[in-house]
């Protein structure tokens, strides 16, 4: 039994997304999960009002009952971003001839920063005690975490080819099946020499494996990030995305080029790199006002 109302026009654009599209089904699950609330909305307030026969206001007064009932902004700005998707698929394929959601603003949402780590910190962190497999292995994904900025799915998705340890380079697939080659620093390759000099499986492509000698699960890097960031008592940000975050930040205030930063984490757009520049911007203010004597 479906969770949520089915319509065949979204199983069609649930298709599209999967098929031609490349998206995960992750993030397939997602629109799905959204649209389904959607068509579950219709029903029950909407007197069964068909998607194609929809207004600006039937879309607003959906946005409306979603923050009424608690959600928070971001979650209703990316069910109307499902929203928008799905009708300009439909306006594409000529299924609808109006698009309802085209001219309905998105709930303003206040930046949240996010959490990094002090280079100190993230030193501390590497400071991993121990030369078995286990620790060899946890070091090393520590290390091409933050090293090359890696997104955890895109670290869990590694393989052995994947490393050209002779150019010292990778080849990481990311958002979409996008593919980029990005540079793999000195101490994360000899992180990741090390570890795969003492891995029993040799015949496994990829690169991290768990103790049963399957391919690690993004849930067990978080794992094993958060309990290695914990250590570092005053470390307050323990998801393994601060290690992409500090790698960013690291480098914009070292005076890398924003747009190299872009390129090396694989943002689609500047927009999303950009907010690394207000973090290193926070952090020179706080400089300034403690050591300019004219700060005041």
């Amino acid at each position: 039994m479906a969770l949520y109302p089915s319509d065949e026009r979204v199983a069609q654009f649930l298709n599209y997304l999967k098929t031609e599209k490349n998206f995960s089904n992750h993030t397939c699950r997602a629109y799905e999960i959204d649209l389904g609330q959607f068509l579950e909305y219709l029903l029950d307030r909407k007197n069964k009002k068909d998607i194609s026969q929809l207004k600006r206001e039937d879309i607003r007064d959906f946005i409306g009952y979603l923050l009424k009932y608690g959600y928070e902004k971001s979650s209703v700005a990316r069910k109307l971003s499902s929203l928008k998707s799905f009708y300009k698929f439909m306006v594409r394929k000529k299924i609808v001839t109006c698009n309802p959601v085209r001219a309905v603003k998105t709930p303003k949402i206040t930046k949240r920063l996010p959490g990094f780590l002090t280079q100190y910190q993230t030193q501390k962190i590497l400071d991993i005690i121990g030369n078995d497999e286990q620790s060899l292995r946890n070091r090393a994904i520590i290390e091409v975490l933050y090293g090359a900025g890696l997104r955890v799915s895109e670290l869990v998705g590694l393989n052995i080819s994947d490393i050209d340890f002779h150019n010292e380079v990778i080849l990481v697939k990311g958002k979409g099946s996008k593919e980029r080659i990005i540079p793999l620093g000195g101490y994360a390759q000899k992180a990741v020499k090390e570890y795969l000099n003492v891995r029993k499986d040799k015949s496994n492509p990829a690169v991290f494996l768990n103790l049963y000698g399957k391919r690690l699960t993004t849930r067990s890097v978080q794992t094993i990030v958060k309990r290695a960031i914990s250590k570092v008592a005053d470390a307050s940000h323990t998801n393994p995305h601060s290690l992409r975050h500090s790698f960013a930040t690291h480098l914009l205030e070292r005076g890398a080029d924003l747009r190299a930063v872009q390129e090396l984490l694989g943002h689609s757009s500047l927009s999303a790199t950009q907010i690394y520049t207000h973090l290193s911007i926070e952090r020179l203010k706080k400089i300034y006002d403690k050591a300019h004597p004219r700060a005041e």
